[in-house]
C-alpha cells in the first residue's frame, strides 16, 4: 500500500464543463474552499461541442415569449413526465443566468437593436435560443473559465475519480488518480457536486466525446443515490453518417433553425408526413407556409423540421426502413437550397469550416447525409429541485448527470441553460451545507485500501479479457438491444448479455505500469458503462409504452399509467432494483399553462 496525496476542501466539484464551472464559481462566492476536478484539460469538457444556443425567454426576438410559454414547451417536449418543480425553477431563472453570463463577458450574436439575438429551435414556440454563431458552448466555457479562474478555487486537471468516499451514510470526499503518473489522490470534502455529464459512449454511434462514460451516474449509484428515468436516451436526429471522416459528428439543430430541410432519396421533403396531433396547430402543413416562415412572417407556423428531436429521429428511421433513406442509411439535410452561401457561412461558421476541412463537403452547395446518433440522456441522478442534493447526504448533482428536468425528451437549447441554472444552485447549496458541518469526516484506512485494490484489479495477471473487446461488445449490445427502438425480447436478451459482459468485465486485464496507461483508464471506465447500460435496459424493459426518447415496438402507444409515474433505480443488496412512483400533482396555476 502507498501513501496517498491528500487534498482538503469544503466543496469538491467533479467535472469542469458548464455545470461544474458554474457550481465552483457559486460555491466560491459563498466564501468556502472549492476544488474542481476534471478528467481532461480545463476547457476540453464536452460542453464546448454544444452548438445551437441556450434557451431563455428573453423576448428579444418575439415579445410574446415569457417563462410560462417556455414552461409549457418544456413540459410538452418532455411528454409531461418532467419534474415540474425543476421546470418551473429552470424557466423562471434561465433569462437571469444568460444575462449574468453576458455581464461576465459572453459575446452573443446581436439584433439590429443591439440585443442578444435568439434563433428558432425544435419544440420551442418562439425564437428563444441565445447564440454565438454555432459555437455557443465554446463561448459559455470560455466565459466561465475566464471569470472563474479569478474566484479562488483550485483546479485538478487530468485527474480521474474512481469512487466516492462515504462515512456514516454521508459523502465526505472522493478517491482518484492522476492520469499521467497513475498515483492515487484522496480528496476530503464536506460536500461533493457531481457535474460529470453524460453516458453516450455506452452506444457505438454517439456524438459524445471520450469522456461521456457515465462516471457520475455510476459513482452516485454505488454511493447509494437513486437514479431516475434512465430509459430516456435521446438520439439526436442529425448526426453525420457520411463521409466516414465525419461520421457521428453532430449537425447542430441550428441548421434546421436557420431553414435547413430534410429530404429522402426521392428528393421529397418528408417531415410533413410525421406531424403529431399535439403539434399540428403550430406546425406548417405545407411548403408554402413553411416558405413564409423562412421569410420571417411572424404569423406563419414553424416548419416540421423543427419538431422535437424524438419525432424527427423516428421519422428519419421510418424513411430508411421504407427504402427511401440516403445511400448510407440516413436522410439528406439541405440548407444550400434555402439560404445563400454568405448567410450560411455567417450563421453557421463551424458547420461550414469543419465539414470542409474534415470531409471535403461544402454545405453551401451540397446536402449533408445525416441520421440518428446517441446524444443525451434525460435520466440521471435523482435530485431535490430546490437544492440539487441527491438522496445521499452531502452529494449534489447538476447538468446532464442529474435527471428530472427534461422528462422523456429534452428540447434543444435547454441543456446549456440547465448547466447555468442548476450548476449555480448546486454550488450555492453545497457551500451552505458545508458551512453547517463542523469538519469533514475522515475516511478510514481500510476503506481507502479497498478502493485502491478496486482500482488496481485490472493489473491482476490471472485475468484474461481485453478491455477494448469487452467495450466494443457492450456498445454493440446496447445498439441492438436497447437502441432507438426497443422490444421486450431484445431487452431481455440484452440483460442476459450484459450479465455476461459484467462477468467478462471482472476478468479484464491490462498490461504495463500505471504511468499514463490508456488501457487501465479504459478498464475503469468500463465498470461505469456496464452499470449505466444495465440501468438503461432495466428501466426501458419496465416502461411498457412509447414516450419521447423511449420507443417500444411492442407498446407503440403512450400509457395513462406511465404518464403519471417515474421510474427509480437503486442498489438493493448488490442488485439493481427498479420501482415506479407517482409524481406529485402539478398545481392548478401551472396546469393551466398547458
Amino acid at each position: 500500500m502507498e501513501s496517498y496525496e491528500v487534498k482538503e476542501h469544503d466543496v469538491l466539484v467533479i467535472g469542469a464543463g458548464g455545470a461544474g464551472l458554474r457550481a465552483a464559481i457559486e460555491a466560491s462566492a459563498q466564501g468556502v474552499s472549492v476544488g474542481l476536478v476534471c478528467k481532461s484539460l480545463l476547457g476540453k469538457a464536452h460542453t464546448v461541442m454544444a452548438e445551437g444556443g441556450m434557451a431563455a425567454s428573453l423576448s428579444n426576438a418575439d415579445p410574446r415569449d415569457n417563462w410560462e410559454v417556455h414552461f409549457r414547451d418544456t413540459i410538452r417536449g418532455g411528454k409531461h413526465i418532467n419534474n415540474w418543480q425543476m421546470v418551473e425553477i429552470f424557466c423562471q431563472e434561465a433569462a437571469d443566468r444568460v444575462s449574468e453570463l453576458e455581464e461576465w463577458g459572453a459575446l452573443f450574436d446581436r439584433t439590429k437593436e443591439g440585443l442578444i439575438a435568439q434563433r428558432n429551435f425544435g419544440g420551442h414556440r418562439y425564437p428563444r435560443l441565445a447564440h454565438v454563431g454555432d459555437r455557443t458552448g465554446l463561448e459559455l466555457i470560455r466565459t466561465l473559465q475566464n471569470y472563474g479562474i479569478h474566484q479562488g478555487f483550485e483546479v485538478y486537471m487530468e485527474c480521474c475519480v474512481v469512487e466516492l468516499i462515504k462515512e456514516k451514510d454521508q459523502v465526505c470526499g472522493a478517491f482518484g488518480f492522476w492520469r499521467e503518473s497513475g498515483q492515487f489522490i484522496v480528496f476530503k470534502a464536506k460536500s461533493v457536486v457531481l457535474a460529470t455529464g453524460g453516458l453516450g459512449k455506452v452506444y457505438r454511434v454517439t456524438s459524445n466525446s471520450w469522456e461521456g462514460t457515465g462516471d457520475g451516474h455510476a459513482l452516485a449509484y454505488r454511493a447509494g443515490a437513486e437514479l431516475v428515468d434512465m430509459e430516456f436516451v435521446q438520439f439526436h436526429p442529425t448526426g453525420m453518417v457520411w463521409p466516414p471522416s465525419v461520421q457521428g459528428i453532430l449537425v447542430t439543430e441550428g441548421v434546421r433553425g436557420e431553414g435547413g430541410i430534410l429530404k429522402n432519396s426521392d428528393g421529397k421533403r418528408f417531415m410533413f408526413e410525421y406531424i403529431p396531433d399535439a403539434f399540428a396547430a403550430e406546425t406548417s402543413d405545407s411548403e408554402e407556409e413553411a416558405s413564409r416562415w423562412l421569410k420571417g412572417d411572424p404569423e406563419a407556423r414553424r416548419p416540421p423540421e423543427l419538431l422535437t428531436r424524438d419525432v424527427v429521429a423516428k421519422a428519419i428511421r421510418s424513411e430508411r426502413i421504407a427504402g427511401r433513406g440516403s445511400p448510407h442509411g440516413g436522410a439528406f439535410l439541405d440548407i444550400a437550397s434555402q439560404r445563400d452561401a454568405e448567410y450560411i457561412k455567417k450563421k453557421l461558421p463551424s458547420m461550414y469550416h469543419q465539414f470542409m476541412k474534415l470531409g471535403n463537403l461544402d454545405i453551401t452547395s451540397t446536402p449533408m447525409e445525416v441520421g440518428p446518433t446517441c446524444h443525451y440522456v434525460m435520466g440521471g441522478v435523482r435530485v431535490e429541485p430546490e437544492t440539487a442534493m441527491t438522496t445521499v447526504k452531502g452529494l449534489f448533482a447538476a447538468g446532464e448527470v442529474a435527471g428530472g428536468l427534461h422528462g422523456a425528451n429534452r428540447l434543444g437549447g435547454n441543456s446549456l441553460t440547465d448547466l447555468l441554472v442548476f450548476g449555480a444552485r448546486a454550488g450555492f447549496h453545497s457551500a451552505k451545507y458545508s458551512k453547517e458541518i463542523a469538519e469533514a469526516l475522515n475516511p478510514s484506512e481500510d476503506l481507502l485500501k479497498k478502493m485502491e485494490r478496486f482500482s488496481l484489479e485490472p493489473f491482476d495477471p490471472e485475468r484474461t479479457e481485453n478491455p477494448y473487446s469487452v467495450m466494443a461488445d457492450l456498445q454493440e449490445t446496447m445498439e441492438i438491444n436497447a437502441g432507438i427502438v426497443r422490444t421486450k425480447d431484445e431487452m431481455e436478451k440484452g440483460l442476459e448479455l450484459l450479465q455476461d459482459l459484467k462477468n467478462r468485465g471482472e476478468k479484464v486485464r491490462v498490461e504495463g505500469n500505471r504511468q499514463y496507461n490508456p488501457a487501465w483508464h479504459y478498464a475503469l471506465d468500463l465498470k461505469n458503462l456496464l452499470c449505466v447500460a444495465e440501468a438503461i435496459t432495466l428501466a426501458a424493459l419496465n416502461r411498457e409504452e412509447s414516450r419521447g426518447g423511449h420507443t417500444r415496438e411492442d407498446f407503440p402507444e403512450s400509457s395513462e399509467y406511465f404518464q403519471n409515474v417515474n421510474s427509480f433505480i437503486s442498489d438493493k443488496e448488490g442488485s439493481m432494483f427498479i420501482e415506479n412512483r407517482e409524481r406529485e400533482p402539478m398545481p392548478e396555476h401551472l396546469e393551466k399553462l398547458l
